[in-house]
């Protein structure tokens, strides 16, 4: 069955193209924000090491599977599941929504993290730490919509500029940079005193620790820092050549994803140590909480080096957002423009208008203005108090439909079009050395890891577990 996309298609110029765009997508906010918070509330070590056996087995299945989609196709995710049938394009629509829903939002979250950056450079860090900054910031001041324009504006810069001239070249700037100013922080905290007894219940599994709460939390960072059913690796696999090595890029991704996350997780349970004597000022936080609150009290207590360190870590995590923003961004104008036959240009304006738009409108719920309780009423999960329209995109994103679109495409490539559709696409350039683990994992396993996610996720959402 030959399938092939638009033959004016974008390409990237290599193998080390398509590696360093997609580890720039992989890498981000997650691996900052949540990854040293589960890390420091699982036990370390323990947690670490389950971490880095399910992505290179779970993680590598779904990976493998997605972006051999795309190169197969050569379309983003609806044209390349309904290639198969028009009754798969259920499939890749779901898919499909869910970069439109994830990335207003997290281009909000970028805005936020840009503010901060910059306010290291004009404020001292004791203003930055009080528990006040934040809140004042994202509930009271219309600064917040000017911030989320800026970041809009830096993402379409760098996608209208196209596949190779933008993604590639700007993500291979910014996945070095990512390196560099992480080892200097990581270098920086592992210098503190008690940094030590960090380092060491980071790195020392604690097997009394484990626990199937540990195993289902690795699983759920696993998933979501991998930019897997976001339609990303399906588009950005679109882009990749049929002669080039597409598992061993799919390798080096992983490593260069998990390099960061242990990298982050090094430099923030560390510091907390340093400063509290234990992880619990990591463990006791997650997301903005720990990034907005947490960590700017951690930077304080370094005394002069505060504001420095505090500018570098969120040059930092803004490389970490831009490069993800645009990664979503990417996968959303790819989709608009295969789905409406549309020149790139006009799919860019199309999707800025969107993104824009809900953008503002997620940046507008945190004034009140939007009854955000009824929302998640509507799902039967009941009132939420203090939660904003953010926080509903994401439970609708990343704990509803990723897990969906992820069970869907195991059940599609198992048991569907076989997984010797994606072996014999990968074979075409390079021999599928871990075509036995895919087939294992893509048939029987990945389903049930993904169900169990699913659930547990929803169940935690529902106050019924706690993870």
């Amino acid at each position: 069955m030959k399938i092939a996309g638009s033959a004016q298609r974008s390409a990237w110029t290599g193998k080390w193209g398509f590696i360093f765009a997609t580890a720039a997508s992989a890498i981000g906010l997650g691996n900052l924000w949540r990854f040293p918070y589960l890390a420091a509330k699982y036990g370390g070590g323990a947690f670490l090491l389950v971490y880095i056996i399910l992505v290179v087995t779970f993680g590598y299945a779904l990976m493998m599977a997605e972006s051999a989609l795309g190169r197969k196709t050569g379309l983003s995710t609806i044209g390349a599941f309904s290639s198969f049938g028009k009754k798969y394009a259920i499939i890749g629509i779901l898919a499909s929504v869910v970069p439109f829903i994830i990335t207003p939002y997290y281009c909000l979250i970028g805005a936020w993290v840009t503010k901060y950056m910059v306010s290291y450079l004009t404020e001292p860090a004791s203003v930055i730490a009080d528990p006040t900054y934040f809140s004042s910031f994202i509930l009271q001041n219309n600064e917040t919509f000017l911030w989320l324009l800026l970041f809009i504006l830096l993402v379409v810069l760098v996608i209208a500029l196209g596949v190779q001239k933008g993604i590639e070249r700007v993500s291979k700037v910014l996945v070095i940079a990512l390196f560099v100013l992480a080892i200097v922080i990581t270098g920086y905290s592992l210098t503190l005193p008690g940094a030590m007894d960090g380092l060491a219940y980071f790195l020392i599994p604690d097997f009394s620790k484990f626990s199937l709460n540990l195993v289902v939390a690795a699983m759920g960072q696993m998933f979501f820092s991998l930019s897997l059913a976001m339609g990303i690796m399906v588009t950005y696999g679109s882009y990749f050549k049929k002669s080039e090595d597409l598992e061993q890029s799919v390798r080096y991704i992983e490593v260069f994803d998990t390099l960061i996350a242990f990298l982050a997780g090094t430099m923030i349970i560390p510091a907390a140590f340093a400063v509290s004597g234990s992880a619990d000022a990591v463990s006791a936080k997650a997301g903005p909480s720990l990034m907005f609150g947490a960590l700017p009290q951690v930077f304080q207590n370094l005394g002069a080096a505060g504001n420095v360190i505090g500018f570098i870590f969120f040059a930092l995590v803004f490389a970490a957002a831009l490069t993800s923003a645009i990664s979503l961004f990417e996968a959303c104008v790819s989709i608009i423009a295969d789905a409406f036959h549309v020149t790139r240009r006009r799919a860019i304006v199309a999707v800025t208008i969107i993104i824009g738009a809900l953008g503002v409108l997620v940046d507008a719920g945190y004034n009140g203005l939007l009854n955000v309780d009824l929302m998640y009423s509507l799902f039967g999960i009941g009132n939420y108090g203090d939660d904003q329209l953010l926080d509903f995109f994401d439970f609708i994103s990343n704990t509803i439909l990723m897990p969906i679109v992820s069970l869907l495409t195991c059940l599609f490539v198992g048991y569907v079009i076989k997984p010797k559709t994606i072996i014999d696409e990968v074979e075409q350039s390079s021999e599928f050395k871990g075509k036995k683990l895919f087939v294992v994992m893509t048939k029987y396993i990945a389903p049930v890891f993904v169900v169990t996610i699913l659930v547990s996720y929803v169940l935690n959402t529902m106050g019924i577990i706690s993870l």
